[in-house]
């Protein structure tokens, strides 16, 4: 059971990481990716709607199930994920107002992030228990979050340097520096846990 979930949770932060190797929810990743601070921001309501969602979907996805309805799963894995992210505005509005001035209009796209939807859906194709979704879904969570603080560390450092031809200036050189890290990542696809 311990190695099962150690190889889940290395298997969704390194290997299959949503942003480097399944490019899923790069939205978000390339629009709050400018401030270490609002990319661990983001990345920590990202972790928390995904793990909760991957708990709840797997739980609605036996209801489904049951009453022969699993063409209804995508529909209602977006219910879930939609009040989940309503949740988390509310929160972070009443608690963490800088924060949710920061995320800006972000926030809501984590409803439509397709890394959310991505864990719910790769919990039910791979046959995960509810304790495996769970961990997924935090795992994968955790992977978002290593990426965009990673990103959003390497743009800080490439807006304080000059040393950049002109032409690539601003968003080109963050995409050349996107392509990098993702290409970084790859050299865990190899990766055998046991």
């Amino acid at each position: 059971m311990l190695t099962n979930i150690i190889s889940i949770s290395l298997g969704a932060i390194l290997i299959n990481n949503f942003i480097f190797s399944q490019f899923l929810g790069c939205c978000p990743f390339l629009g709050c990716s400018s401030k270490i601070d609002t990319a661990a921001g983001m990345g920590l309501a990202v972790t928390f709607v995904m793990g909760l969602a991957s708990a709840i979907c797997w739980l609605v996805n036996l209801l489904l199930v049951q009453l022969g309805l699993q063409f209804l799963q995508t529909i209602a894995y977006i219910l879930v994920i939609a009040a989940l992210v309503q949740f988390i505005e509310m929160f972070l509005k009443k608690s963490m107002p800088t924060l949710y001035t920061a995320l800006g209009v972000y926030l809501p796209l984590i409803t439509t992030n397709c890394a959310v939807l991505g864990a719910a859906k790769t919990n039910i194709s791979n046959g995960y228990s509810f304790i495996g979704s769970l961990v997924y879904g935090v795992a994968a969570g955790v992977g978002y979050t290593l990426a965009i603080v990673l990103f959003a560390s390497i743009r800080e450092r490439l807006d304080a340097t000059s040393k950049c031809p002109k032409c690539f200036e601003g968003f080109p050189i963050s995409l050349v520096a996107a392509a990098l890290l993702a290409m970084s990542f790859m050299g865990f696809s190899g990766l055998s846990i046991w």
